[in-house]
């Protein structure tokens, strides 16, 4: 009777059947291949504790750095070092570095001077900042970015007891508002990918916001050399580059996050998306396929799950569709968002997902031959 069901369908129905269960099988696959990696992987803990020295670029960062940098200044460690690389700014920020300089003995300021012809971007500054570090652990971090917690040094520099790079996670601070909401969800759906292709030693990125390798790493990979000319890269293609099947660690830890202050508005979003869409096209084709793939497999299964809609099938035929993909769904977030402290966006998830794949695909299509060079 179940298999008569089936071949009384309309040919075209049945081939959207197929189709859908086929791209919802490979959401599956990568879950369990993945992510559920992630979900099961415990952390080692460790007492290492080496010197660090912090590292942060500024260009025109007053505001941030003021509200910010205090953060860093005051943490529960030991022998650490900040160097705030100035990037020729024309605010107030040279003044207040020099101010804080006075207080905190733990701070060391590099000014690039305004009749410095160099690369625009802020390569050249990470590299300066790099060059005059005093210690060969790395932690790196944005001036927008800030931390809750003064263990964060220590949470992110113990894994390199057992690594040269370290993948931390850049979260943005949680308010009011859909797009807050769809930023993080994007944040989020980004973090566990890197996260998770690193536990299969597949690393192709990691962020700018919060991130630790050795100083050696970076002399020995030649810095930046390879991907100068791309304003972006110094996270994502350094990464690539650098990673090695057993040199990388990841860390989620609550105490390891940093935060910041997320797009206030559609516009600034998606330009700040556009910038780091420039990157992909540099991977590796492997990780490009995996990538593509996925995102992809997400994108068809829904377009032919609204088709099937549409045709006004039985819900016998939509209704295993849907309840498989909404288990699919809560069974992998529910765990990975209390990892990553982004529970409230749980209940809402599918939507979430639905919005961040049509934005996502819209930005594909309109980016394609740009070329941004914004800081």
């Amino acid at each position: 009777m179940f298999f008569s069901f089936y071949t009384n369908l309309d040919y075209q129905i049945l081939i959207l059947l197929v189709v859908c269960w086929f791209f919802l099988f490979t959401q599956i696959f990568y879950n369990l291949y993945f992510f559920r990696k992630l979900i099961i992987y415990k952390k080692r803990k460790s007492n290492y504790r080496p010197n660090v020295s912090v590292i942060i670029c500024a260009k025109n960062e007053y505001d941030n750095l003021k509200k910010n940098l205090k953060t860093i200044l005051n943490q529960d460690y030991i022998n650490y070092e900040v160097i705030v690389v100035n990037d020729q700014s024309n605010d107030n920020t040279k003044d207040l570095l020099n101010e804080y300089e006075k207080t905190y003995f733990r701070l060391k300021v590099v000014n690039i001077d305004d009749n410095v012809n160099h690369i625009i971007g802020k390569k050249f500054a990470l590299t300066l900042g790099i060059k005059s570090a005093n210690y060969d652990h790395l932690l790196l971090t944005d001036a927008d970015c800030y931390v809750d917690s003064n263990k964060w040094i220590s949470s992110m520099t113990h894994n390199f007891v057992s690594s040269d790079i370290v993948l931390g996670y850049g979260a943005y601070k949680k308010e009011k508002g859909l797009l807050n909401k769809l930023i993080r969800f994007d944040t989020y759906a980004i973090a566990i990918q890197y996260f998770s292709y690193a536990l299969r030693s597949l690393t192709y990125m990691g962020v700018g916001r919060n991130l630790a390798y050795k100083k050696s790493v970076f002399f020995n990979n030649k810095g930046f050399a390879s991907h100068m000319q791309v304003s972006s890269g110094d996270d994502d293609l350094f990464i690539k580059e650098a990673a090695k099947k057993s040199n990388v660690q990841i860390e989620f830890s609550q105490n390891s996050h940093t935060l910041s202050q997320a797009k206030s508005s559609w516009k600034e979003w998606y330009s700040q998306k556009r910038r780091h869409l420039t990157t992909s096209p540099l991977y590796d084709n492997k990780i490009k396929f995996l990538l593509s793939f996925y995102s992809i497999s997400q994108f068809l299964f829904l377009m032919t799950f609204i088709l099937l809609l549409t045709n006004n099938v039985s819900y016998y035929l939509w209704g295993p569709l849907l309840t498989v993909k909404l288990f699919l769904i809560y069974l992998i977030n529910y765990p990975l968002m209390k990892k990553l402290n982004c529970t409230d966006l749980f209940l809402l998830s599918p939507i979430y997902e639905i919005f961040n794949l049509i934005f996502q695909s819209s930005l594909f299509i309109f980016s394609i031959n740009n070329n941004h060079n914004k800081w």
